[in-house]
């Protein structure tokens, strides 16, 4: 050994040329192949032995140091890639564009062919596509996995990750047709699936696939399930926030719904004060129809049962329609018709009668309650109403019952009291005063006592019952025209047939009771002759009237059955009368009236014809022919004629 020199391990020779290259390549980020180059390039340019060995041994260290480079490299890749989706979870809008998102970066970071996703379905019992990305085929996207079968079937089934380097190869796993001609037909071979958690469930799985063979490292499986997790955060949050929303929504919806019950109440409260207080302050139908008008912002009208319009405000006048569901006993809600409101006014069941409402094509939930809440109101008042007009009825009926008792009621009170009570009550008792009798089936006689008591404060009479009928006493000098027109109208009121027997008129106090006394008379001749349901006088009964009449009116009846022919004797010197006289005396016999007149049979035939032509047609019928008879022999009565003339 040479004196002086150092001592120790021998320090191999270096290529320092070599060296700055390789860390010029590391610098410049140079693949890997370039790097694997320079034993190569420098054994080219003359390095051999140990050089050549310090430089491959070196090139090794630079290779190492690029694959950590390269590994940090990914890793912070994955790292963005994953704070890039907790950012789209933050701001999350659409849950569609976020899993879109991820399943883009599974498929980028871990380098796959395809990316995409499934999600459970708890009530079909399997899992199915719902993003993917990188997949061309149709069957492929709409593939239907059940649980168990096929890789993420199973991944869906035991929430564990699986991965297969080639799956059509792969017999771990449950085959079927439908699963296996989707991957097929999509060319996949190296699948990784894993599963999407939340808490204990499983609600998807996340894949990554390539179309060759492939080997999934554990830092691949780790990033795919670091997605699936984020994945799973988002299909949660979306949950969450759609069930947050529609609870929102449903309570913006009840608020919203309670605030139009708060008003709704508040001014149904308020219609309601305003109503009552009317009532209360004894307003009449009238005010209480403007009332309700004002507060509906329309045109009221107000009817009674009969239809006959009892008030109206702010519209033209208005006919109840027949058949409407509002005038049903059983039903107080309003209906609609032809631009117009109607609603049954009801005490209980009872129909009082009809509110009208106009000018409001469309009714809210609101004011339709409101309407119909008049409406009971307005029932309220006609019942007031009822209640104390039936306590006047009751003091008519008092002082009717006294004026029919005639001699009986003489003790207690005389003409003059009882003129002076009927002045209390709005009665004229000096002017000509007619009575009815009024009679209909049994069930309906009340509202036939109501009917009337109607008529009689209307007209300035009174009613009140009297042996099981109904009696009313009304100003008028036309008995049978009034009979007619109560038995028709009350029989449309009250539908049913209503009889009426009438007489009078009467004058005075002292002689209605003989005036009620014809009435009944007529009222029973009027059942007798099978006539119920028709109205008419003592007159309007014909031979049958002067018999029952204890006033018999001889010479209007001779009028009414003879007045034609009579008139035309007498204004033409005909004998029309004579010959009528001699053609019933005769039989009806044409040759011995001819006879009994010395006149030709065609005179008696056409002195005949001339009758029928006055008389009418019907002239001879029986029932004429014995009216014609009985007022040719009263005529002689009364005019002193001897039969024997004829």
């Amino acid at each position: 050994m040479t004196a002086g020199r150092p001592t120790g391990p021998r320090t191999p020779p270096r290529d320092e040329a070599a060296a700055r290259r390789l860390l010029d390549l590391l610098a410049a980020d140079a693949p890997a192949e370039e790097l694997a180059a320079e034993p190569a390039r420098s054994r080219a340019e003359g390095s051999s032995g140990a050089r050549a060995a310090w430089i491959e041994e070196t090139t090794e260290v630079a290779l190492s140091v690029r694959r950590v480079l390269d590994q940090y490299r990914r890793r912070e890749a994955q790292l963005v890639a994953l704070f890039d989706t907790a950012g789209d979870l933050a701001g999350l809008r659409d849950v569609d564009a976020v899993l879109r998102a991820i399943v883009r970066r599974a498929r980028t970071l871990l380098g796959a062919d395809v990316a995409y996703l499934t999600l459970n379905d708890p009530v079909a019992r399997d899992t199915f596509m719902r993003v993917t990305d990188g997949s061309v085929s149709a069957a492929f996207q709409q593939l239907r996995l059940g649980m168990g079968e096929g890789l993420g079937g199973l991944v869906a089934q035991t929430a564990r990750p699986y991965a297969s380097t080639d799956y059509r190869t792969d017999l771990r796993f449950r085959h079927t047709g439908t699963i296996d001609g989707g991957v097929a037909e999509e060319g996949l071979r190296g699948i990784l699936g894993v599963p999407l958690r939340v808490g204990e469930e499983i609600i998807g799985v996340l894949f990554a696939a390539d179309r060759t063979p492939r080997e999934f490292p554990p830092d691949a499986i780790a990033l795919l399930g670091s997605l699936a997790d984020h994945a799973a955060v988002a299909l949660d949050s979306a949950r969450r926030l759609e069930e947050t929303r529609r609870t929102l929504a449903r309570l913006e919806a009840a608020n919203a719904t309670a605030r139009a019950h708060s008003n709704a109440l508040h001014r149904a409260s308020d219609a309601h004060n305003r109503l009552t207080k009317l009532v209360l302050r004894g307003a009449g139908i009238d005010d209480m129809a403007a009332e309700i008008a004002g507060l509906l912002g329309g045109g009221v009208a107000v009817h009674d049962t009969d239809g006959s319009e009892l008030a109206r405000a702010g519209t033209l006048p208005l006919a109840p329609r027949a058949g409407t569901p509002a005038a049903s006993p059983s039903d107080g809600r309003a209906v609609h018709a032809d631009g117009v409101w109607t609603c049954a006014v009801l005490a209980g069941a009872e129909p009082l009668g009809s509110i009208m409402l106009t000018g409001r094509a469309d009714l809210s939930e609101a004011d339709r309650r409101l309407f119909e809440r008049s409406a009971l109101v307005t029932a309220l008042l006609l019942l007031m109403r009822r209640s104390v007009a039936e306590a006047e009825d009751r003091v008519r009926g008092e002082l009717l019952d006294d004026l029919l008792d005639g001699p009986a009621s003489a003790a207690r009170w005389d003409g003059g009291s009882l003129t002076l009570r009927g002045r209390r009550l709005g009665v004229d008792l000096a002017q000509p005063h007619t009575v009815a009798v009024l009679d209909c089936e049994p069930p309906l006689r009340a509202r036939l006592a109501a009917e009337a008591a109607r008529r009689a404060r209307q007209s300035g009479g009174l009613s009140g019952t009297r042996a099981g009928h109904v009696v009313l006493l009304v100003p008028c000098d036309q008995p049978g025209a009034l009979a007619r027109t109560l038995a028709m109208d009350l029989a449309r009121v009250l539908g049913t047939p209503v009889t009426v027997g009438s007489a009078g008129p009467g004058h005075g106090p002292d002689h209605l009771a003989a005036v009620h006394a014809e009435a009944v008379r007529c009222l029973t001749a009027l059942h007798a002759l099978d006539r119920t349901g028709d109205g008419a006088d003592i007159a309007d009964l014909g031979f049958l009237g002067v018999l029952l009449g204890d006033r018999a009116d001889v010479t209007s009846y001779v009028e009414r059955v003879l007045g034609p022919v009579l008139a035309y004797d007498a204004e033409r010197g005909t004998e029309l009368l004579r010959t009528l006289h001699a053609y019933y005396r005769h039989g009806a016999g044409l040759s011995r009236a001819k006879d009994a007149l010395h006149v030709h049979v065609n005179t008696v035939v056409q002195r005949l014809e001339r009758v029928a032509q006055l008389l009418g047609p019907d002239w001879n019928s029986p029932a004429r022919a014995l009216e014609t008879q009985l007022a040719l022999r009263l005529h002689q009565l009364t005019r002193g004629t001897a039969a024997a003339d004829v």
